[in-house]
C-alpha cells in the first residue's frame, strides 16, 4: 500500500512537472516566433509582388504584339501606318484599326463600339473608313484589323469637339494615382509616326508605373526600362 502511494504521488509530481514544462514559454522564444513569422510574411509579400509585377508586363507586352501585328497588315492594306494626329497619348489608332464608317462627318467604328470626329485628332478624316452610299468594287472597303477588342482596352475622353476614344492597356496604370490621360485607370498606349527610335516605321509605347516605378514598354526594345524618359 506505501509503495502504491509512493507511485501514484510521483505520478502527480511528473504531471505537474511536465505541464509546467510545456506551458513555459519564456520572452524570448516568443519574440522569435513573432520575429519569423514577421519574416515569412514579408517574404510571401515580396513573391507576390514580384509575380503581380511580371503579369502586368506580360499582359502588356502581349497587347502591344496584338497592335503591331494589325498595324503590320494595315500597312499591307494602305501602303503606309495610320497617321498620327497632334497628340500621341489620345491618337486615332482605335479609329484607323478597327474601321469606321463616315455618315455626314460622324464616324462609326466597324465594331459599333463608338462614334467620333476626326477634328478631336486633329484630322480631316480616317483613311480606313467607309463613306455611307459608297460602294461598288472600285472603292476601298473598311477593315477591323484589330478583332477581338476587349472593353477594358478602350478608354474615351471629351474635349471641346467631340468624344474621342483610344487604345488603353487593360491593367491600367496600374498604380492607382497614375493617370497620365487624366482619367483614372485609363492609360493610353502612345504612338508616334514616323517615330524617333523607329525612324522608318512608327514608335509604339505604354508607360506602366508599378509601385511608384515607371516601367517602358515599347516597340523599339524588348527589355522594359526602369524610368527611362522617352525617347
Amino acid at each position: 500500500m506505501h509503495m502504491k502511494n509512493k507511485s501514484a504521488a510521483s505520478s502527480r509530481v511528473m504531471d505537474r512537472g511536465t505541464f509546467r514544462t510545456i506551458s513555459a514559454f519564456t520572452l524570448v522564444e516568443l519574440l522569435a516566433v513573432i520575429a519569423i513569422i514577421g519574416v515569412l510574411a514579408g517574404f510571401l509579400l515580396v513573391v507576390t509582388g514580384g509575380v503581380q509585377h511580371t503579369k502586368y508586363i506580360n499582359t502588356a507586352t502581349a497587347e502591344m504584339g496584338k497592335i503591331e501585328a494589325a498595324l503590320d497588315n494595315y500597312k499591307a492594306a494602305h501602303g503606309t501606318y495610320p497617321p498620327a494626329g497632334t497628340n500621341v497619348l489620345i491618337n486615332p489608332l482605335y479609329y484607323e484599326l478597327v474601321g469606321t464608317t463616315n455618315n455626314n462627318g460622324i464616324f462609326t467604328t466597324l465594331d459599333g463600339a463608338a462614334d467620333g470626329y476626326p477634328l478631336g485628332f486633329g484630322l480631316s478624316g480616317f483613311i480606313n473608313c467607309n463613306k455611307l452610299g459608297s460602294g461598288g468594287d472600285d472603292s476601298a472597303q473598311a477593315r477591323d484589323f484589330l478583332l477581338d477588342l476587349k472593353a477594358n482596352q478602350l478608354g474615351n475622353i471629351t474635349n471641346s469637339v467631340s468624344t474621342n476614344y483610344f487604345l488603353v492597356v487593360s491593367v491600367g496604370g496600374p498604380d492607382v494615382g497614375y493617370a497620365p490621360a487624366g482619367i483614372q485607370g485609363a492609360n493610353p498606349w502612345r504612338y508616334a509616326y514616323p517615330g524617333t527610335n523607329n525612324p522608318n516605321s512608327y514608335d509604339l509605347w505604354a508607360q506602366l508605373v508599378i509601385n511608384r516605378k515607371t516601367n517602358l514598354v515599347c516597340n523599339w526594345s524588348s527589355k522594359v526600362q526602369i524610368n527611362a524618359p522617352y525617347p
